[in-house]
């Protein structure tokens, strides 16, 4: 299991833009699939998006419309997921976590989580 942690969790207003980082402290990502999910209160965690090793694909939340956008920097070090156009829907705990390859949209698939990072659309 890697140990993760996110980054980059706030408050911003309805419209503005966020990036969320996700980082194992001691090994780099590039043979693991990467994946963001959502949390809001009493609802179920739900894949937001995913990218596989060496970027073979990247999936997204149909109901995203384009706004995030998925992608390995600091080579293979973190992943990011930069948000925009926030709205108070996005409003939930972010996670990442990792599997090892291809990606799933299922939580049970994957064996290595973060500890959330909080992100919070208001005005």
């Amino acid at each position: 299991q890697l140990h993760l942690v996110e980054s980059g969790g706030g408050l911003v207003q309805p419209g503005g833009s966020l990036t969320l980082s996700c980082a194992a402290s001691t090994v780099t990502l590039d043979t693991y699939a990467i994946a963001w999910f959502r949390q809001a209160p009493g609802k179920h965690r739900e894949g937001v998006s995913c990218i596989n090793t060496r970027q073979t694909a990247t999936y997204y939340l149909d109901s995203l419309q384009g706004r995030f956008t998925i992608s390995r920097v600091r080579a293979n070090k973190t992943v990011n997921l930069q948000m925009n156009s926030l709205k108070p829907e996005d409003t939930a705990i972010y996670y990442c976590a990792a599997r090892s390859y291809i990606c799933s949209n299922r939580t049970t698939n994957y064996n290595s989580w973060g500890q959330g990072t909080q992100v919070t659309v208001s005005s």
